[in-house]
């Protein structure tokens, strides 16, 4: 069975998401006018940006929602449901500070099938963990039984849970990030994720049934003492810490990219087409074994992996020269940061990728 062909079966469809989701933002544009002229009118989206610009008198506001998809399965399957609160947490404020905003709320949204208490204890202790390391305040959500019309994996609460996150524009900024001003020459560092954040499980799950059987969790990665549910669980970073305290010294990114989905190529080509750029990465972090033996297994190219998986990259920041060395000494000093220059903006419009590994050939992406 070909690479496309096992996607397609997966349930991926990447062409099918990004038209869908042009038709549905396509509608919301309809409405940016609405309030022209009062509190909260909408500023002129810039390509670029990962989240919506609101502006109340002086006060520029960034708002995102985002959810955690089908990793909610994992928990299901290893019945550990107090970690997701990261991902969620993850997912929704990392968008914002990639333009700059300083997230400060957050708001979530829980479907159920039927309501268990302990489940929602554990969620939201996760949830509450989260926010603490992000100095985040949780202002409240919604909690909706809606019956059959939630499903999952198991016994237990079945949900799907998304949140959306406000964050105000950093004290040291004038504008929000947007990769305006990035240029060619300017330096691109990666920060480290552990795990596979929220993004290409459905893809990661069907390689793995389709080798292991339905309780694929359950089986152990060569050379490694945790099995596939418990690496597939791994909580997301969050990034947003360790980029409010590079704002909060004027160290001030050129351009942010989270890596979420459409991988790394989509998310940096979203920056570097403001200005007709592209990329040479020939120091990225390595992909950790198990993303390796899930491209054995799946026969997942090269180029598909780095487009449904940030590969342990997990978020980048585009950086001045002069800036570099600066950069690095406070990012290295934050909790849980691994960070290392990872390569440069070219003129070319191409994003290409090399890496260290010799099972990983070098592959050139037209910027478009």
């Amino acid at each position: 069975m070909t690479t496309t062909k096992k996607i397609r079966n997966s349930g991926v469809n990447t062409n099918l998401g990004s038209s869908c989701s042009t038709v549905a933002y396509n509608w919301a544009k309809k409405s940016f006018t609405h309030r022209k002229g009062l509190q909260g009118n909408l500023l002129p989206t810039i390509d670029g940006t990962y989240s919506s610009q609101l502006r109340c008198g002086t006060v520029r506001i960034g708002i995102s929602s985002d959810g955690i998809g089908t990793k909610i399965e994992l928990a299901e399957r290893m019945k550990k449901y107090d970690t997701l609160g990261f991902d969620l947490m993850a997912m929704a404020i990392d968008d914002l500070i990639c333009n700059g905003f300083e997230p400060a709320f957050i708001s979530n949204i829980l479907d159920v099938d039927v309501l268990d208490k302990a489940t929602v204890d554990a969620l939201m202790k996760g949830l509450y963990k989260a926010a603490k390391e992000s100095n985040v305040i949780i202002t409240g959500g919604e909690i909706a039984e809606l019956g059959s019309r939630i499903g999952g994996y198991g016994d237990g609460m079945h949900f799907n849970w998304g949140a959306t996150a406000i964050g105000l524009l950093h004290r040291n900024l004038k504008t929000p990030i947007t990769g305006h001003v990035v240029k060619e020459g300017d330096v691109i560092l990666s920060i480290y994720n552990r795990g596979f954040r929220s993004n290409g499980y459905s893809l990661l799950r069907k390689i793995l049934e389709t080798k292991y059987g339905k309780q694929w969790h359950s089986a152990m990665p060569v050379g490694t003492k945790d099995n596939w549910g418990k690496i597939a669980l791994t909580p997301c970073t969050i990034f947003s810490p360790m980029v409010v305290n590079l704002l909060n010294k004027k160290l001030v990114p050129h351009g942010i990219v989270h890596v979420t989905g459409g991988g790394i190529v989509d998310n940096l080509g979203r920056i570097l087409k403001v200005n007709d750029l592209g990329a040479e990465l020939d120091n990225l972090f390595e992909p950790e074994d198990y993303y390796m033996q899930l491209l054995k297994m799946g026969n997942v190219s090269f180029e598909k992996a780095y487009r449904y998986w940030n590969m342990n990259n997990g978020m980048l920041l585009i950086v001045p020269k002069n800036a570099v060395k600066k950069t690095l000494d406070v990012l290295k000093n934050a909790k849980g940061c691994r960070v290392r220059v990872a390569g440069r903006v070219i003129r070319d419009k191409v994003i290409k990728i090399q890496t260290a590994n010799a099972e990983l050939a070098y592959t050139s992406y037209k910027n478009k």
